[in-house]
């Protein structure tokens, strides 16, 4: 197959996405756009292990430079993208230059979400997506004064894991009664809200911000109570928001970020969307999702390359995360929404267990706390769409093996 690809996004999905056309026998030319400076990434280890200086740059990157040349993929970072045209099936860059494709994807990712309150603009208000976001973070984990984190979900627990093992002071306040309240249960909010506690961290809950005080710097967060809290940096981690303007802006559909089909093909066929700028049917679930995880950016760029080759593969892979906080690592599996029954297997006082969750006597999800059995199981269990014995699943005694066909 000739012609030429273009892929706008240079992350986890556009690097797979490209891999995947070469794996599925694609000849043709493959021309990969990225907004950073730097080759295709992985962006967990940026609150974490890279964040702390544990894990060095070059050791972030997915593949090497000569992976690229080898495969006569045409990485070209440091490049944004200003629009598509899908009429004349060209994409104009900002510099001004036109490139034509025969086929297009879009793997543009979510940025973070972005505060407008008072003092937002101050320096030392940091957001974490980048290489460049973690490193201008890191020296808030070597100086004096406290980290003030707003918003307690994956990224904002994780940065008060790794500043806590710094020795860092570090409050964290989120809007909402618990941590981790978008995407986990009350059992596993319940959980690390008393992990980071007895860490050390300064939670508050149902804290609402009113913005920030400094001169120049950062200096204080200030809640809509009136209290200040003196702090020297600010981590920002209030959710993300998919970037959808050139899928706007040339007229495809939208629907909680860029509209897909079961194939990660748009409303125009010529153009596909994988990773966490795209929303997708869950045949599993039997609705559309919009997924941020790395994941869900593997299989569904895997999907897209293999259908721009000329495939005709459907996605149906099972949702699953993972985040890792102090000694704790926790894996879901699936989407835990509409739940109206759960069951806990393990010993949560040892930090080793596992949330099962289900509606209508389904099993839709799981979280495993230091619990790989579970995690394997239950993946095993959801992509099977069996119905689970949850008597023989809530007798501690049970094999969890014997619930797997």
């Amino acid at each position: 197959m000739g012609g030429r690809i273009i892929i706008i996004g240079a992350g986890q999905a556009g690097a797979q996405a490209a891999a995947s056309l070469r794996q599925a026998g694609y000849s043709g030319d493959i021309l990969m756009f990225g907004a950073e400076n730097e080759l295709p990434y992985q962006r967990p280890p940026l609150s974490k292990a890279y964040l702390q200086g544990e894990l060095a740059a070059d050791r972030l990157f997915l593949r090497p430079k000569a992976f690229y040349e080898q495969q006569n993929i045409d990485l070209r970072p440091g490049v944004r993208i200003a629009r598509i045209d899908p009429a004349a099936k060209i994409i104009v860059t900002e510099a001004g230059d036109e490139f034509a494709y025969e086929k297009l994807l879009l793997a543009t990712g979510a940025p973070p979400r972005r505060l407008d309150c008072p003092g937002a603009d101050l320096k030392g208000v940091h957001y974490l997506r980048t290489i460049e976001d973690s490193d201008a973070l890191r020296p808030a984990l070597s100086r004096g004064g406290r980290l003030v984190i707003v918003g307690a979900g994956y990224i904002g627990l994780e940065v008060a894991a790794s500043a806590r093992k710094a020795g860092v002071d570090v409050t964290v306040l989120e809007m909402a009664d618990r941590v981790l309240a978008r995407v986990a249960g009350k059992e596993i909010s319940a959980f690390f809200e008393a992990l980071h506690r007895a860490h050390g961290v300064d939670l508050r809950l149902g804290a609402a911000l009113k913005g920030f005080e400094g001169q120049g710097l950062v200096e204080a967060a200030v809640l809509e109570t009136g209290e200040k809290i003196a702090c020297s940096a600010v981590l920002v981690g209030v959710g993300a928001r998919p970037s959808t303007r050139l899928a706007e802006d040339a007229g495809l559909t939208l629907a909680n970020g860029v509209w897909t089909d079961d194939h990660a093909r748009t409303s125009d066929p010529s153009i596909y969307a994988a990773g966490d700028c795209a929303s997708h049917p869950s045949p599993i679930y039997g609705r559309r999702m919009r997924l941020e995880s790395v994941p869900n950016a593997i299989e569904q760029a895997k999907i897209a390359g293999a259908n721009m080759a000329g495939g005709d593969a459907v996605y149906d892979a099972v949702p699953w995360f993972w985040s890792d906080q102090y000694d704790v690592k926790l894996q879901t599996v699936g989407v835990s929404e509409g739940a109206d029954r759960t069951f806990i297997r393990g010993d949560v006082a040892a930090k080793k267990f596992s949330v099962w969750y289900f509606a209508n006597g389904r099993l839709l999800a799981v979280d495993a706390v230091n619990d790989p059995a579970a995690f394997a199981a239950s993946k095993k269990l959801i992509a099977a769409r069996i119905p689970v014995d949850a008597k023989k699943l809530a007798d501690p005694e049970s094999d969890l093996k014997s619930l797997v066909p």
